[in-house]
């Protein structure tokens, strides 16, 4: 039984109970590959009908800015598949959307619950409701940081090649949160990364120093190109995202105008690898920078990614809430 497992126990010396994930680098190599372990676990036991009763009495607040599919449905469903409650607040319906300070709320919500997940926009509120809060705050997704969904996606590679370290990623697109938490979990696994977008929408420079400072440490290259044929070229995961993201509707037009020759499409795929992994964290809007001839294609595990969501966070919630 899962209970029983080694993986749960703190025999490593990992101590991750009672932390926050607010970005990948809060993780250590050795405790990302833990979060990988624990959610092939809970995954394969899941489709074995075994119950995972291992969060009972358990309560997740889940705070939400933005608007969701994903991020709502996988965490309010994992927390259930572990015997414990998740909790739906919109902002607009406690009063953290009426003024009451973060703090606050991180105080309040710390003496109802065992744990807040949170999907906002500036990156500055999830650090300041952990600073305050006395339960694991988990980062939904920021505008800065997305690392529940690059763990998924790092897993979904795992799952599907083995070992890591010496792949070469290619994301074609914004220097967006996604590209961020990519870079930075690139770095820590030592997997080469090529990120290709126009000027003036490369990812923060804060952002790329931190990760080639992991990028030192385990050898793995990170470039910045314009040409998205050149990152592209023999990759083994080739991954985008939309061209604007929430907040950035009203750049739509001429965001479609500067990322024209940034679509992932066949041209594009025959400079990877023959087996290169298409993904997407979605929502795709199809015909913009994927095309639906790829999306759908044989290479492409974007659906894997979107159900590894759901098991990555189950072992999130379990290493840091059991």
């Amino acid at each position: 039984m899962l209970k029983n497992d080694p993986l749960l126990t703190d025999d490593l010396g990992l101590g991750m109970r009672g932390r926050d994930l607010l970005c990948v680098r809060d993780l250590s190599v050795v405790e990302i590959y833990r979060v990988f372990e624990v959610a092939a676990l809970l995954k394969r036991e899941h489709k074995q009908g075994i119950p995972h009763n291992l969060l009972v009495g358990k309560s997740l607040g889940m705070i939400f800015r933005k608007s969701s599919t994903r991020t709502r449905v996988s965490f309010e469903v994992g927390i259930w598949q572990l015997g414990g409650h998740g909790l739906h607040l919109n902002a607009g319906d406690i009063q953290l959307g009426r003024g009451e300070t973060v703090g606050d709320t991180a105080e309040v919500l710390s003496r109802y619950l065992d744990g807040i997940m949170i999907r906002t926009f500036g990156h500055e509120e999830v650090i300041e409701l952990a600073k305050h809060a006395s339960v694991p705050v988990i980062n939904g997704l920021t505008d800065l940081f997305h690392p529940c969904q690059a763990l998924a996606d790092m897993f979904t590679a795992y799952e599907k090649r083995g070992e890591l370290s010496g792949l070469k990623l290619a994301f074609i697109g914004d220097g967006n949160n996604m590209a961020n938490s990519l870079l930075c979990i690139c770095a820590k696994l030592g997997v080469d990364m090529s990120l290709a977008c126009p000027a003036g929408y490369e990812p923060p420079q804060s952002v790329v120093e931190l990760a080639k400072s992991d990028a030192a440490l385990t050898g793995a290259k990170l470039r910045i190109v314009r040409d998205p044929m050149e990152a592209a070229q023999d990759a083994d995961i080739v991954y985008t995202d939309v061209w604007a993201s929430m907040g950035q509707e009203q750049e739509k037009a001429e965001r479609e105008k500067n990322f024209a020759k940034y679509q992932v499409n066949g041209e594009l795929m025959a400079a990877a690898k023959p087996d290169a992994l298409v993904m997407h964290c979605l929502p795709a809007h199809r015909g913009e920078e994927i095309t639906d001839d790829v999306i759908d294609g044989r290479n492409s595990v974007v659906f894997d990614e979107a159900e590894n969501r759901l098991h990555v966070q189950k072992a999130i919630m379990l290493l840091l809430m059991a």
